[in-house]
């Protein structure tokens, strides 16, 4: 494998798209079935908001499954756990659809997030792989463009399903799509971590890694920053079927346009930003991006306790904070890795835990504030805002 330095991102290479199919997967276990949380909770007699928690449950799961991931794909290397997770998630999608009842749905998503998980974790450390920092910001913004497609098409796909048949349709596609990816990686995808930079296993050495991970102050600053900005996203995730469906009154159907929206925002700033790396570095456009991502959620805030708010003016607010996503997330992430080429799963790893706690503790935030305007949405996404900005001041200051 050739070292990192030597490789550049001058066109797309085969492995990335690959690569962005995997990390899409977890986007699409999240965003396919929010249409159908109305029809879910009336199927099995439970409240929206045990519905809500059931995505709570896939946040926590996948952000603590990825601790396991990190030390084995820096051991065993890439391919393998990227193999036992797609089968896990493949397994779980179809306990999801034959359950009955909220106790075991929740218990197969726990699950299925455990599989899910590795297609976070192992992607971004096959990137670092093979790139340097600036090129891996570019592969990781060209990441969610493919990637990006899935908050797209899923929710209008989830809709569609429901149009034409039952909730559990939902759980049938994404178990066709894990199986379809185990299929491709285990043909197509090649081992990128050389047999020397293997990391032995053991209590002690990875209790080691994931200490010096917590103990370096930039990897955490960087790390939390983008994780904050994550949690944001995954309020809005969780709280806007609530708002769209039940305070806008959206016909279901048509709440994965306005979710299509926002998500093509977070697209195209993420183009934006890898083209902006050849004349700006990763920290000028993390800093940008930040006072973007405060001001557009402070207003938003702003409009809601003065009871100002409407549909027009959430969807700027939220197209605002999801461009300047766009920049935030490739960013930090690149710049979190950068000094971590030694134990670069353990770090993929925590980093991905992390943002999914900070997710998972904001989507259960949501789901249990409940109010008849759209406060618990736009006042945690404020928060979280304001948290990203802080931990990204923090960062480049110790730099």
């Amino acid at each position: 494998m050739p070292h990192p330095e030597h490789r550049s991102l001058t066109v797309i290479p085969r492995w990335l798209i690959l690569m962005g199919l995997l990390t899409a997967l977890g986007p699409l276990a999240i965003d396919m079935y929010l249409p159908a949380f109305p029809s879910i909770a009336a199927t099995l007699g439970v409240t929206h908001g045990d519905i809500e928690r059931t995505l709570a449950s896939y946040l926590f799961g996948l952000a603590l499954a990825q601790m396991f991931y990190g030390p084995f794909a820096d051991r065993y290397g890439r391919k393998k756990p990227l193999l036992l997770g797609l089968a896990i998630f493949t397994v779980s999608a179809i306990g999801c659809g034959y359950t009955n009842d909220i106790e075991h749905l929740t218990l197969w998503r726990i699950a299925q997030a455990f599989g899910g998980a590795a297609g976070i974790v192992i992607p971004r450390a096959v990137i670092r792989d093979n790139f340097d920092t600036r090129d891996a910001s570019k592969a990781l913004s060209l990441l969610m463009l493919v990637m990006g497609v899935t908050p797209i098409l899923a929710p209008i796909l989830g809709g569609q399903v429901l149009a034409f048949g039952s909730w559990r349709g939902i759980f049938a596609i994404m178990a066709a799509c894990g199986a379809m990816l185990f299929i491709a990686v285990a043909w197509t995808m090649r081992e990128t971590l050389p047999k020397e930079k293997a990391i032995p296993l053991g209590l002690g050495i990875i209790a080691r890694n994931y200490l010096g991970m917590l103990r370096h102050k930039r990897f955490m600053c960087y790390t939390l920053a983008g994780g904050f900005g994550s949690a944001g996203m995954f309020a809005y995730i969780a709280g806007s079927p609530r708002v769209f469906i039940n305070l806008f009154h959206v016909d279901p159907k048509y709440f994965g346009f306005l979710f299509g929206i926002n998500a093509a925002a977070l697209i195209c700033t993420s183009q934006i930003s890898a083209r902006l790396l050849n004349r700006h570095t990763p920290e000028v456009l993390l800093k940008t991006a930040q006072i973007s991502l405060v001001g557009m959620t402070l207003l938003g805030l702003a409009l809601t306790l003065t009871g100002a708010i409407n549909l027009i003016w959430l969807m700027i607010c939220l197209v605002g904070f999801m461009a300047s996503q766009g920049f935030v997330n490739p960013n930090s992430a690149a710049l979190a890795l950068r000094e971590q080429g030694h134990r670069l799963g353990v770090a993929s790893a925590l980093m991905g835990t992390l943002q999914m706690l900070c997710g998972a503790l904001s989507g259960l935030a949501v789901s249990a504030w409940q109010s008849d305007t759209p406060l618990p949405l736009t006042g945690i996404l404020a928060l979280c805002a304001s948290m990203s900005w802080l931990f990204g001041r923090m960062a480049l200051k110790a730099a």
